[in-house]
């Protein structure tokens, strides 16, 4: 199941010690809506191993993150590993992109 990520608990996510995968999205996004079954097959399949989540960019109190970060379309995913940002990935993709860039940050 994806986490829902927000300004009250991001940092402490991004900070878990896992890696976190951070999915901004909005519902009116067509692209956003084929992105989300991936991402929760793949938080099944990480699971233990990597924190997937959604931000929702339409709501007024994320916008520090979405601001911090430059998120100028949706989807973006983010790919944060000890904290740091490390990889950035901007539309929709097949599965096996995303489950390569989390494998990525496994290593």
């Amino acid at each position: 199941m994806l986490l829902e990520v927000t300004n009250s608990n991001f940092d402490e996510l991004r900070n878990s010690g896992k890696p976190l995968v951070l999915d901004f999205w909005a519902e009116w996004c067509g692209p956003c809506r084929m992105v989300s079954p991936l991402l929760e097959s793949l938080a099944e399949q990480f699971a233990g191993e990597v924190v997937i989540g959604k931000l929702n960019v339409d709501e007024g109190e994320n916008d520090s993150i979405v601001q911090k970060y430059l998120i100028r379309n949706i989807p973006t995913l983010l790919f944060f590993k000890d904290g740091e940002l490390v990889d950035r990935f901007v539309g929709s993709a097949q599965r096996s992109v995303y489950e390569s860039k989390i494998k990525a940050l496994l290593n």
